[in-house]
């Protein structure tokens, strides 16, 4: 591989703030901020919106839609045209 052309790869943490969830990884995002990990070392973190701990699918907060009303209601409207 060549030399000096690849971006800094180091440990950084990414927080969903909402969820209370935080985990450590490595990658090449550079934010400003940083926090004070488990291990009692300070890495930078990344405040992320949505995680694994808030995203509805992954949760089993997920609304099911009703989807056979559509269908019905659009095959009233326009299933008798041609």
């Amino acid at each position: 591989m060549k030399k000096d052309i690849h971006p800094d790869y180091h440990p950084v943490v990414f927080r969903d703030a909402d969820a209370g969830f935080a985990f450590l990884t490595r990658s090449t995002a550079t934010p400003t901020k940083t926090i004070e990990w488990e291990d009692g070392n300070t890495y930078p973190v990344v405040d992320v919106e949505i995680s694994s701990a808030s995203h509805p699918f992954y949760t089993g907060r997920q609304k099911v839609m009703d989807t056979a009303g559509r269908v019905q209601r659009f095959q009233q409207r326009y299933g008798g045209r041609r």
